[in-house]
């Protein structure tokens, strides 16, 4: 079923991991996709492919989410190439994990500006595009979809990992403050938290069957997800099933917030 059908989605660090596993299922819902990378065209250009394989319509676009001027330049050739756009997902992101004490301050600047500031700077855009166009009756019933792509760790604190774990608490209120504020342009904003998810930026925790073991202590449905159930995920919240849902954070991650550790009493 094309939920999606004749609708403009850009997401943002799509060139692997979960970004591309969003891309991949918005563009089988109908969507017409902007892949954006920063810096692995060769990973963009792979998803591109697959995507018009399936018969599916996709470009690859550079941009550094955290850099201003780059990130008019992205919207300005989406607009190029697709004349609006009707989703985002701000899903760009990265890790610069230290232990807090022997944390730098470029570690700390550089995940805040990605992770946080990238996605103030892709949401301020499209929502500008959002009100300008209004809503396209036959095409959906919100004039604009927003995505943020959270984390488990917007509260569940994580050691060794400050940076990342500010970037997406920053990011659940940044979510709800924006969707309190654009509701009346019929703008909706919600967040993903994913939990453990195999991609690249994490293989090292679920590569080998004894660290698969280890991490599966952390999720009582006893699975590691993979970037296809963020994917499905997205589509439904950028869908008109989900108009009525806005301002909220979607837990994908097999019950990781459910506090496994007292499963049996604590």
């Amino acid at each position: 079923m094309k939920r999606l059908l004749d609708q403009v989605a850009l997401v943002t660090g799509a060139s692997s991991g979960i970004g591309s596993g969003v891309a991949l299922c918005l563009a089988q819902a109908g969507a017409k996709v902007i892949v954006n990378y920063a810096s692995s065209p060769k990973g963009a250009d792979a998803v591109v492919a697959e995507i018009k394989e399936q018969g599916g319509d996709a470009i690859a676009i550079q941009a550094d989410v955290s850099q201003e001027d780059q990130v008019f330049n992205l919207f300005a050739k989406t607009y190029e190439a697709f004349g609006t756009v009707d989703i985002l997902v701000n899903n760009a992101g990265l890790q610069k994990d230290q232990p807090f004490t022997e944390m730098t301050l470029d570690a700390w600047n550089k995940v805040i500006d990605v992770n946080l500031t990238g996605q103030f700077l892709c949401a301020r855009e499209a929502a500008k595009e959002f009100k300008k166009r209004g809503v396209v009756p036959g095409r959906s019933c919100s004039a604009g979809k927003i995505i943020c792509m959270s984390s488990v760790h917007e509260v569940i604190p994580w050691a060794g990992h400050c940076n990342y774990a500010a970037s997406k608490g920053g990011v659940m209120l940044l979510m709800k403050s924006m969707a309190q504020e654009l509701a009346p342009y019929k703008i909706r904003v919600n967040s993903i938290g994913p939990g453990a998810i195999k991609t690249p930026i994490n293989k090292d925790a679920w590569d080998t069957p004894a660290a698969e073991e280890s991490l599966l202590s952390l999720i009582p449905y006893n699975r590691v997800g993979e970037s296809s159930d963020i994917g499905k995920a997205a589509v439904w919240l950028a869908s008109d099933e989900s108009e009525y849902v806005h301002g909220v954070t979607l837990f994908v991650d097999g019950g990781m917030t459910l506090y496994p550790g007292f499963a049996t009493g604590g």
